[in-house]
This record gives C-alpha cells, sequence and structure tokens, in this order.
C-alpha cells in the first residue's frame, strides 16, 4: 500500500501559482512547498511542472534547485522528477560511484517489472546520450559487470508460468556454484539475468527445502566480494523486494552518520507503491516506529518532507 493519498481535485494552475508565491522574494517558504508537491502523485506534479512552465516561463525544478539546500533539496529534486527520470538519475549517480553504490543498479534492475525497466533505459538514454548497458560497462569490470549489465539488459518474462522441473535443475545449478566457494560465476549470472521473477523465487524456494537454509544465507560471508555481494542483492529483490527495502531503511538510520540517500531512496521510490507496507515491517523487525527512527536521526524540512511522504502530516 501507497504512504501517499493524493487528493482527486487539485489544480496544477492553483499548485504552480501558490509555489511561486512560496519561491519569490526573499526566502522560500519551505512548508508551502512541502505541503503541495509531497501531497501530489506523480501525473499531477508533472501537470503542476507543466503548469508553471506555462505561467511563468521557468523550470519549477531549476526554481527548487536555486531555493532549496542539502538533503532536503536532493530529495525533493528527485521527488518531482517523473519516475522513470527518477531511475534514470538515481542509476547514473550510481554508476558514476559504482565501486561503492552498485547495488542500486541491482535494485532498479530487479525491483521494476520488465516494461517499467525499459522506460526507465529509454528515459536514461535521453538524459545522458548513452545507454544504460554502456555506462555501467564502461564503470564496472569482471564478473561484477558480466552480472550489472545482464541484469538491465534482460527483458523478463513477466507471467506466473513455472517449470518445477528448470527450478530443481537450476536450485543444484546454483548450490553446486556456491559451494565451497567454487563459483561457476557464468551460470549464476544466466540464471539471475534471464529467467522471470516467478521462475526464479521458485528456484530459490526449491534450494530451501532441499537444503534448509536459504541461498541467502549461503552466499555471504568475510570472503565475499562485490560480485557475490551483488548477487545476494539480486536475489533478496526478486524474492521480497520490501524485504530488501525495510533493510535498506534499517541499515540507513542504525549506521554511524545516517545513509541520507538510502533513506531518501527508499522513501521517493516507494511512497506511491508500497511503502506502508515497509514501514510495518519495520515496526515488527525494530520494534521502533519507522516515523520516530527517522524523526530522531534528521531534522528541518528534509524530516518534514520525508514524514510528508510517510503520509504523517
Amino acid at each position: 500500500m501507497a504512504t501517499l493519498i493524493a487528493p482527486s481535485d487539485h489544480s496544477p494552475q492553483e499548485d504552480a501559482e501558490a509555489l511561486r508565491d512560496a519561491v519569490k522574494g526573499w526566502g522560500t517558504d519551505e512548508k508551502a512547498v512541502i505541503a503541495i508537491l509531497c501531497h501530489r502523485d506523480a501525473y499531477q506534479r508533472q501537470l503542476i511542472r507543466e503548469a508553471y512552465q506555462d505561467l511563468y516561463e521557468e523550470d519549477l525544478i531549476k526554481r527548487l534547485e536555486s531555493e532549496l539546500s542539502g538533503d532536503f533539496e536532493s530529495a525533493m529534486y528527485r521527488w518531482i522528477l517523473e519516475p522513470a527520470e527518477r531511475y534514470a538519475l538515481l542509476a547514473n549517480v550510481a554508476i558514476r560511484n559504482a565501486s561503492k553504490d552498485y547495488h542500486v543498479i541491482v535494485e532498479i534492475s530487479c525491483v521494476l517489472d520488465p516494461e517499467e525497466l525499459l522506460v526507465v533505459k529509454r528515459a536514461y538514454q535521453n538524459r545522458y546520450k548513452h545507454s544504460l548497458e554502456e555506462d555501467v560497462a564502461a564503470h564496472t569490470s569482471g564478473h561484477l559487470r558480466q552480472l550489472l549489465v545482464g541484469l538491465v539488459s534482460t527483458f523478463r518474462y513477466g507471467g506466473d508460468e513455472i517449470n518445477a522441473r528448470l527450478a530443481k535443475n537450476e536450485a543444484d545449478i546454483l548450490h553446486e556454484a556456491i559451494k565451497d566457494k567454487k563459483h561457476n560465476h557464468e551460470e549464476v549470472i544466466r540464471v539471475l539475468s534471464t529467467r522471470s521473477k516467478t521462475q526464479l523465487v521458485a528456484t530459490f524456494n526449491r534450494y530451501r527445502d532441499e537444503h534448509g537454509i536459504s541461498i541467502t544465507k549461503k552466499l555471504l560471508d568475510e570472503e565475499s566480494d562485490d560480485f557475490l555481494k551483488a548477487v545476494h542483492v539480486a536475489i533478496r529483490c526478486i524474492n521480497d523486494h520490501k524485504k530488501y527495502y525495510e533493510k535498506v531503511l534499517r541499515n540507513a538510520i542504525k549506521r554511524v552518520g545516517t545513509d541520507e540517500d538510502g533513506l531518501t531512496r527508499v522513501f521517493v521510490t516507494r511512497a506511491e507503491k508500497d511503502l506502508k507496507d515497509i514501514e510495518e515491517l519495520y515496526y515488527k523487525r525494530n520494534s521502533v516506529h519507522l516515523e520516530d527512527a527517522v524523526a530522531k536521526e534528521i531534522s528541518g524540512d528534509y524530516k518534514r518532507m520525508l514524514l510528508t511522504l510517510l503520509g504523517k502530516h
């Protein structure tokens, strides 16, 4: 369930005029900016951008960039973008820091459905004049490159058909590939980057049934390299992306120095989809309400924005 409930009676022109009032003159009325934009869905935000451009011959995003600052500016910029544009931006930021942020590429590739990923790749090409595959390949190497390029290149079957025999066969292949650290990377890459999500979940379930342990538990130890960590993220995103995002939030909040990028990414990408479910998982896992955990770690307009996206303002 989404946390964002947008009003049905909104007027793009009135919102654009109110935003103009909020940013003109000395100082910016950040509360007004949040009250408007963080209560509008993606379609409504695009209509507001168009109305603002028509009324004032000015790009609303550029105006907000010049008026806001810090984590709040970064979060609002990502929020106001059309979803495919947002994912393209997130992917590009991650690629430029691929040694640390490859998990974001995996996340985008494995959480989105096939049609959504295709639209993101088009948006990426329009924005950066390169293909997503080309930029991923240019900034990574070895088996990690093969996996990431495979994941962003795939157009998975999106249906519910399952081949039980194939699930058993490929569960065995994955078991052999990770047993005793004799990794057959090519086979792992082939399975993860070609099968449908439904088929892969059947394979992961078969693995657990046959070996009495989740495949993700067998993957990681002190010796795990970036390739194995990326495989781990891919499996978690395909298996249960809501649990994956709960862990992203938990890690972002609990680390020394809050991971604002991780916090922002989950809130702006999931508020219109399933942030409510992720919020409930967070409480079950941590016995702390997400809004309280967030409020304790961050402050100011950034805090107000995230709590608004969480449906608390």
